[in-house]
């Protein structure tokens, strides 16, 4: 029989044996993360292959680098490969937890489950455990914006929340014993109890409130300071807390944010790795996404093709690259280079054919009458192709894929009713002005296209989609005259938006998003009680439209932007929610 006595005496006292074992492989995936890099994909993998059935960090690092190609590759076999193999990491780690008894489990249901009585092998098997769940909720989320997804994920990692939270618990106990290998463990429960908080912290109220209701709940600040230790700590978790943080300063804020991302803290976050992996391609990239939203985008252009020549064994970091260098070459209104870089993609990569084509023919629209179509493609014949591409992943279609079809059907009768601006649409749909904001004179070159093509729209014949086509100029030009400081003719042009409500036919996602650019518009001059509410409205009173779950992510970020601002701009402390 297992007396609670005998549990005691050997609780935190591992086996020397297995406390060697766990440093050796701790050790060993810290070099095989120093391969990965520093460019050296195969090496790494192929260091940690072996062990992966025998050792649950050999198996935890080897699962996460396969989940990060497959999230580069939006591959469908790459997605089932990273889940299987999570999977299997999992039940890995599952062989190094702690063994329950009948009456330990019956005890764990009345009371919380004594961590202290763990050995520290039996501890970093709990984080890696957790960090399984994790990363498998990470790949759900990926594959769909869509509120149902989401809440599937969350329920479905309920026990890596729960887990999270008695570890961090634990560290926080006057009676926590330190192991060998604590700064490893530390580190991992500040990038769970960080992710979580974070993530949590940016969902709609409405997916929020039934998250809350199964017992989750998350703080922006505490996540953002928890990540920020585990980023400084010297353990195994140290990078992926890094890489997270950059991800948020320069990608969440802006597609599911108001675009106010923490620059410097992502330049400082980045500076120590770029000193140490120059030609790291993972570096390199976030260097010029950096440089993207600081405006600076020849100096991103360059980064970006520094990142392409730096390693040719993972194609999907040139992708990525690819991606951002179409966008770059969008705020040039360099239409060819922009069409170059999404016909590459459209052959490459994977990820949507649908938004890669429609791409494609966004930027030949873009075209000069006399222009050169390259391959003699010709933008009808390329839209009406859209709707045949759709791709699901994981049953599910990209909230983007919709979009881009939706669009696309304007172009399926004999006689199409053209786009005014299908690609400077879909930059807003990128949160893409946010970029060119920070450049006064991107931002005028791009209004005088807009310009350009409302003068186009008047002279043309009026068709049943004048309302929606006007409205959707109004709002792209309404977004450049607030970068250019018209702060006036900004406000006429988002409210134009919502007084015409009723005139639109099909683009209803164009009344939201206006009441939110007029909300961020107020509070950023001092108009906060207005804002909130023109917020509130936009999240209460619309519904089925397009991009619903990214416009809503959006209002989210602008509502905790005027919470944690007061009248005077002092911010809300950090509290633990976790």
């Amino acid at each position: 029989m297992d007396f609670p006595a005998a549990r005691r005496a050997r609780s935190r006292e591992s086996d020397p044996r297995s406390a060697s074992d766990l440093n050796v492989a701790l050790d060993e995936c810290m070099t095989a993360v120093d391969l990965f890099l520093s460019n050296k994909f195969p090496e790494a993998l192929a260091s940690l292959q072996a062990k992966t059935k025998d050792s649950m960090y050999h198996a935890l690092t080897y699962a996460t680098i396969l989940e990060m190609q497959a999230m580069m590759t939006f591959d469908a076999q790459d997605m089932l490969n990273a889940g299987n193999t999570m999977k299997e990491a999992q039940a890995t780690c599952q062989k190094f937890r702690k063994k329950s008894t009948v009456a330990d489990s019956f005890n764990n249901l009345v009371h919380r489950q004594n961590l202290e009585h763990f050995t520290e092998e039996e501890i970093h098997a709990e984080i890696c455990y957790a960090e399984c769940l994790l990363q498998r909720a990470a790949l759900t989320f990926l594959q769909d914006e869509n509120m149902v997804s989401f809440i599937k994920g969350g329920i479905k990692v309920r026990n890596s929340y729960q887990t999270y939270r008695e570890l961090d618990s634990l560290i926080q106990s006057p009676n926590y014993a330190k192991g060998k290998n604590y700064l490893h463990f530390e580190g991992g429960v500040k990038l769970g109890v960080g992710a979580f908080n974070l993530t949590l912290s940016m969902f709609p109220t409405r997916i929020l409130r039934l998250l809350e209701f199964v017992g989750f709940s998350g703080s922006k600040e505490y996540g953002l300071l928890q990540l920020q230790e585990g980023a400084l700590m010297y353990s195994f978790r140290s990078v992926l807390c890094t890489m997270l943080l950059l991800c948020y300063h320069t990608f969440m804020t802006f597609v599911l944010g108001t675009g106010k991302g923490n620059v410097e803290e992502a330049e400082r976050l980045l500076k120590p790795y770029l000193a140490r992996y120059p030609k790291g391609a993972i570096f390199l990239f976030f260097a010029g996404r950096i440089e993207t939203i600081k405006g600076n985008i020849d100096t991103a252009v360059s980064r970006f093709e520094e990142c392409c020549e730096a390693q040719q064994h993972w194609k999907q970091f040139h992708h990525m690259c690819y991606w951002e260098l179409m966008w770059c070459f969008t705020y040039k209104r360099q239409w060819k280079m922009a069409y170059f870089y999404a016909d590459l993609l459209s052959k490459e990569n994977n990820w949507s054919k649908v938004t890669y084509i429609y791409m494609k023919a966004a930027y030949l629209s873009m075209f000069g009458r006399d222009d050169h179509r390259p391959f003699g493609d010709n933008e009808v014949e390329l839209f009406r192709t859209v709707p045949s591409l759709k791709l699901k992943i994981a049953g599910k279609s990209l909230p983007t894929e919709k979009f881009a079809i939706r669009k696309s059907r304007r172009y399926l009768p004999s006689n199409p009713i053209p786009l005014p601006v299908p690609a400077l649409e879909m930059m807003y749909i990128w949160n893409g002005y946010a970029v060119i904001g920070k450049c006064p004179d991107l931002t005028e070159g791009m209004l005088q296209t807009l310009t350009e093509a409302e003068a186009a729209l008047e002279r043309s014949t009026a068709t049943e989609l004048l309302a929606d086509d006007q409205c959707l100029l109004k709002l792209l030009k309404g977004l450049c005259l607030k970068h250019l400081g018209k702060i006036s003719e900004a406000e006429d042009y988002f409210t134009y938006i919502h007084l015409n409500e009723r005139k639109i036919k099909y683009d209803h996602y164009l009344i939201p998003n206006a009441l939110l650019e007029l909300a961020v518009l107020y509070m950023d001059h001092g108009r906060r009680e207005e804002g909130v509410k023109l917020l509130e409205r936009a999240k209460q009173n619309y519904k089925n439209y397009s991009m619903e779950t990214r416009t809503h992510f959006r209002i989210q970020a602008a509502l905790h932007q005027a919470k944690s601002v007061s009248e005077n701009g002092v911010h809300s402390g950090a509290s633990a929610v976790l």
